[in-house]
């Protein structure tokens, strides 16, 4: 894995394979996007991180039971600290049926939401000026 950039990619329960999501949740009452980051990121792929920057918003309308939902998911970049990819906390197999790392280089073409292929696209631009280093993202 050394030598380049990667990231944390998730597989959502009952999606085909192949079809790859950053991790992502709700931001719980009191709780600041940021640390909604690191908490979610851990949870669905049981990697710790340690908070670069706030790469960006990506905002959608889907449709819940009926109703049009508008939602506004912030994207950060974290670099990983502790825990092995796939090593899920329990209970997480409801939302998440695999994690894995994958190049960041190939990011924008891998990701199935066009919103979160511009993220990575994001993070290779931001990351584009510094050295690889041995902890993925």
């Amino acid at each position: 894995m050394r030598g380049r950039w990667w990231f944390a990619a998730v597989r959502p329960q009952g999606k085909r394979d192949g079809t790859w999501a950053l991790p992502k949740g709700l931001v719980d009452p009191g709780e600041a996007p940021a640390t909604t980051a690191l908490r979610e990121g851990f949870e669905e792929t049981g990697t710790a991180g340690r908070l670069d920057r706030k790469l960006g918003d990506v905002r959608y309308v889907y449709t819940w039971q009926g109703e049009r939902v508008f939602k506004v998911v912030s994207f950060f970049l974290a670099h990983a600290q502790r825990g092995r990819i796939g090593e899920l906390p329990s209970g997480m197999d409801v939302e998440v049926a695999e994690a894995r790392w994958l190049p960041l280089a190939d990011g924008p073409s891998l990701l199935a939401y066009g919103g979160e292929r511009e993220i990575a696209q994001r993070a290779a631009e931001a990351l584009a000026s510094d050295p690889v280093g041995s902890d993925p993202i």
